[in-house]
């Protein structure tokens, strides 16, 4: 893997988000998101998403849970009782916990450009960027 990136998939129009994956020239959209079926996800909603980057930007698509927060630990900071630091060093030990990073290297290393599929808002930080960060610490990857 050569380059990283990371888009929320709130607050954006369909055109800025698809352009953006076609500017990166991703082979792979990471859904890390842990919920992605509601109506609310909109045009980002797993199966339609799934055809919409495959279809637009030829890449591939994989939801993969075991990037994504459990309920224990992301709810309390949806619902504002713990701070953002809480959450990432939760995320952070959970991650560790699953040995990321040696899961990340066997099921996505063969990919050059992967961009990561979140949940940040204008009010809200997401794990997608923790991931982010501990991938670039540890992968040589450019940004």
């Amino acid at each position: 893997m050569k380059n990283l990136y990371v888009l929320s998939a709130y607050e954006t129009s369909a055109e800025n988000f698809f352009e953006s994956l076609k500017q990166f020239k991703v082979d792979l959209v990471l859904d890390i998101r842990q919920k992605n079926d509601s109506q609310l996800c909109g045009f980002t909603k797993k199966r339609d998403l799934e055809y919409f980057v495959r279809t637009i930007t030829g890449a591939a698509y994989v939801h993969d849970l075991a990037l994504a927060p459990t309920d224990e630990l992301l709810n309390p900071y949806l619902k504002h009782w713990t701070s953002w630091e809480q959450y990432e060093n939760g995320y952070q030990v959970l991650m560790k916990e699953r040995d990321i990073l040696s899961h990340f290297k066997t099921n996505y290393e063969t990919y050059s450009a992967i961009c990561l599929i979140g949940t940040e808002t204008k009010k809200r930080r997401s794990h997608s960027e923790i991931l982010y960060s501990m991938l670039l610490n540890h992968f040589e990857i450019k940004n």
